[in-house]
């Protein structure tokens, strides 16, 4: 069974089990780090397709401590992790209490797996050899997709579902054309002491998890996520011709906010802003009608596996090694 058709079959069973009582009426996306920031294409799709289901993404330990109190067994929960994060496994705890039906998106096996009601495999985006359009975002978005599908119909269904065919091919052509591109955006800014990142929109999660995993975490490099749209309202006070500030440009309907802000900072700038377009990098080669939902897709993974790394040749710092992960009590 392919993936698409293991997420069909999930939403299909979710909503013949919840017919009886109402069916379902919200649905909630729960992670911790990076996979919060990969639940972000579900959430952009679902604020801007659904119209009878109502959409949320919550970090795990915040829908812990401050659970909705609409969590009931009208709701889906999608909990995702990797590897079994403690505050995640405890968030679906919580709504599998409340009654919610609940779906565990995994890489390996653990109690996430044995407390939700449903489960579906991911690849890892940091592995070379893994299909990109089987990350947890891929899934994620596939099940929202169908989740509004089987609901009240979503009119470029296919369109998108023909989209994922083309991701993984998408990306290796982008990771040839950005490899050159991030080894001399390494160099210039390796020195730099803040690495901010700069998205809207569809991409702006992508941004998120690289200043927070990618640059924060993996390299121990102070970074700052911004929006574009935000940007003029504080942020762009910081620009001068020594800040490190990379660009996202994403396809979709927010890409005016991106270009202003691609203005100015060519025009206040100096050499270590760096500006990355989706266009570029494939994004265009999915139809327009559907393009703006996969920016992540290919995004997210081009800035851990080409960029990051390559920070990290040039400022020799191995994005394996933590300083407090996994080594200390927290």
């Amino acid at each position: 069974m392919t993936t698409r058709e293991q997420v069909s079959d999930i939403i299909k069973n979710v909503l013949a089990d919840r017919s009886a009582s109402g069916g379902i009426r919200r649905v909630v996306w729960i992670g911790a780090g990076g996979s919060n920031g990969g639940n972000y294409p579900a959430q952009y799709f679902m604020e801007h397709e659904a119209r009878d289901i109502v959409s949320a993404m919550y970090t795990s330990s915040e829908f812990v401590y401050a659970t909705p109190g609409y969590v009931d067994a009208s709701t889906l929960v999608v909990a995702v992790s990797m590897r079994g994060t403690a505050e995640t496994i405890e968030a679906a705890r919580v709504a599998k209490g409340r009654g919610a039906a609940t779906v565990a998106v995994y890489v390996d096996e653990s109690g996430l797996t044995e407390v939700c009601d449903y489960r579906v495999r991911y690849d890892s985006l940091a592995l070379d050899e893994s299909d990109m359009a089987r990350t947890n975002s891929a899934v994620v978005l596939m099940m929202a997709m169908e989740l509004v599908q089987q609901t009240e119909g979503y009119e470029q269904y296919q369109t998108a579902m023909a989209a994922f065919d083309v991701v993984d091919p998408i990306y290796r052509k982008a990771v040839e054309y950005a490899t050159p591109l991030a080894a001399s955006w390494a160099e210039r800014n390796a020195s730099r002491p803040t690495i901010n990142v700069m998205g809207s929109g569809p991409a702006f999660a992508a941004a998120y998890v690289f200043s927070i995993c990618n640059i924060q975490e993996m390299l121990q490099i102070d970074s700052c996520t911004i929006n574009s749209c935000e940007f003029f309202h504080g942020p762009f006070e910081i620009l001068d011709k020594r800040t490190s500030l990379f660009q996202l440009v994403s396809v979709g309907r927010c890409r005016p906010a991106d270009e202003r802000a691609v203005a100015f900072l060519k025009q206040y700038g100096g050499e270590n802003v760096y500006i990355l377009d989706g266009k570029e990098l494939g994004l265009n080669d999915i139809p327009d009608s559907v393009s703006e939902y996969f920016n992540h897709l290919i995004l997210s993974p081009i800035l851990n596996n080409v960029y990051m790394r390559a920070l990290s040749a040039v400022t020799h710092k191995d994005y394996l090694t933590r300083r407090y992960m996994w080594k200390v009590a927290y």
